[in-house]
């Protein structure tokens, strides 16, 4: 049984925006630290955002300005604002708990190309 579902992604040109999202089942975005990774073919999976139980945000220094994580407590989903996208951004984005881990999603992909 699926906990994380993201969705969202798809074909954006360089310097458009996408807003990922990740439906949360079976615990509270609000309880708990909410990550977004991605994963490029041939890449290790690395973390891009990172949103607080308390609302702080971190980001990896590649989309920091550009890439903003939110939460949206009644829906129970967490979201990824992406804006400036460039081909480097290219990759199948993850969401998952960054306090306790669940079995990952199928991702979303991004495809940034002209």
């Amino acid at each position: 049984q699926a906990q994380l579902v993201e969705s969202g992604g798809g074909l954006v040109q360089p310097g458009g925006s996408l807003k990922l999202s990740c439906a949360v089942s079976g615990f509270s975005v609000s309880a708990h630290v909410m990550d977004w990774y991605r994963q490029a073919p041939g890449k290790q999976r690395e973390l891009v955002a990172r949103i607080g139980s308390g609302g702080s945000t971190l980001y990896g220094t590649s989309v920091t300005g550009r890439f903003m994580i939110s939460r949206d407590v009644a829906k129970n989903t967490v979201h990824l604002q992406m804006n400036s996208l460039k081909s480097e951004d290219t990759a199948v984005y993850y969401c998952n708990s960054g306090s306790s881990r669940r079995p990952w999603g199928q991702g979303t992909q991004v495809t940034v190309s002209s």
